[in-house]
């Protein structure tokens, strides 16, 4: 997926995938709630939300689909962290998550899982 979201469009995508389908009203009320955006603001991140295939416009009412998933983008926003601080090394990556704190030991048995699965 070559899709780029930035934060701002993070947030309309995140109203989205709580909710499912919202009209584009909705979707701005809820961003005035939670980040204080005027309707103008958000009504054009979801046209630049639609411009990149990320969202799916409906008649009546400006009704608003996502058309990527949560995982889609969390993978791909994940690959260029990778990427580019990284040095596209994933191991790299988990010595940085794992040396940052005391993980308990449920973390580590998951995590153990989650190697174990991949083997």
């Amino acid at each position: 997926m070559g899709l780029k979201l930035f934060d701002s469009e993070l947030k309309v995508m995140g109203v989205l995938w709580r909710e499912g389908g919202a009209t584009a009203k909705h979707i701005a009320g809820t961003l005035k709630e939670e980040v204080g955006w005027n309707k103008n603001t958000t009504y054009t991140l979801i046209k630049r939300c639609i411009a990149k295939g990320a969202v799916e416009r409906s008649e009546p009412n400006f009704m608003c689909r996502a058309l990527v998933s949560k995982e889609e983008v969390q993978q791909a926003e994940t690959e260029e962290l990778i990427n580019k601080v990284y040095d596209g090394s994933a191991d790299k990556l988990f010595a940085a998550l794992l040396g940052r704190k005391k993980l308990s030991k449920e973390q580590i048995e998951n995590l153990r899982q989650m190697v174990k699965d991949l083997e």
